[in-house]
């Protein structure tokens, strides 16, 4: 399948995703029989393959509604994995397909099944919960150093708890994820700071809510109104989608040497932040291919 650079914000993902699983096969391909390497895709959030199914099943979360968040900033089409399967090298040894909704996954799984058969792939799929997936396969790359692994997690919204992640330190994984930014951390970081969903911003940056509202704002003295009470002033930060995106690369990098630095940026038709696609890995090469894709899809 062949890769445009650029184009609608919807396919720059996808773009960026499937170039560098090209490279990364290439690169293993040379050395994977030698050393008895075993490959694997994981998809943690694999959707339906489906863009309309997709962007409908994400329109129905709870959280969108009350944000008031618009299909098309929930419009990040899925579609990894018809790309992913499609390429015409050699693939990976295991393809996992993750999709909580049942619906979902058998849809994906009816879609897939021709190019599973015809290219004798070893395709998994299960609808099950994507974070306890991955401390599964993280556990198993642990006691198997042979296993190495290209992760995606993209999911629409802040589904990935930051145990998951920590859970892949350490083990031989090149990770793409998908970081609502705008689109919803931003949002759930209210100015007045009440931080009502604050339990999701804890298990999303693994951070104590103290620390996060150290991170996010800061309190000023306002006039007194007496002489007996003072009230605090809480400033939310400037640039809050920039500290946020900045914030949880300096996460990954505690877990990661390798990040990079600058995400690829995605926006909405008003040219707001809504999502940053991030990677982290062990390896410098990769972080170096993984730079040079994003910053050719930016230009």
């Amino acid at each position: 399948m062949k890769t445009t650079w650029g184009g609608d914000w919807t396919e720059q993902k996808l773009d960026a995703f499937e170039k560098y699983v090209n490279v990364y096969l290439t690169i293993m391909n040379k050395h994977r029989d030698k050393y008895n390497w075993k490959l694997i895709y994981f998809d943690a959030f694999a959707g339906s393959g489906s863009r309309a199914a997709d962007t409908e099943n994400a329109d129905n979360f709870p959280l969108f509604e009350e944000l008031g968040i618009s299909k098309d900033e929930i419009a990040v089409y899925k579609g990894a994995a018809e790309r992913v399967v499609c390429i015409t090298q050699r693939g990976f040894d295991y393809y996992y397909f993750i999709e909580k909704d049942e619906i979902s996954r058998k849809e994906l799984e009816e879609r897939l099944n021709t190019i599973e058969h015809e290219n004798k792939l070893k395709m998994i799929f299960r609808d099950h919960d994507a974070n306890e997936q991955i401390h599964t396969m993280a556990r198993a790359m642990k006691k198997d150093k042979n296993l190495y692994a290209l992760t995606l997690l993209d999911p629409f919204g802040m589904q990935v708890d930051w145990s998951a992640i920590e859970s892949l330190a350490g083990t031989n994984t090149d990770l793409w994820i998908l970081i609502p930014s705008g689109v919803i951390i931003n949002r759930l970081l209210d100015r007045e700071g009440k931080l009502t969903h604050i339990n999701k911003l804890i298990s999303f940056f693994g951070m104590s809510e103290e620390e996060i509202r150290n991170e996010f704002y800061r309190e000023e003295n306002k006039s007194i109104p007496s002489l007996f009470e003072i009230d605090a002033l809480k400033r939310k930060t400037e640039e809050p989608i920039t500290k946020i995106t900045e914030l949880y690369i300096k996460r990954l990098k505690m877990l990661f040497p390798q990040v990079t630095e600058k995400p690829l940026e995605m926006k909405n038709t008003r040219n707001v932040s809504i999502y940053h696609f991030a990677f982290a890995s062990n390896n410098p090469t990769a972080k170096k291919i993984a730079s040079d894709i994003i910053g050719r899809i930016s230009k």
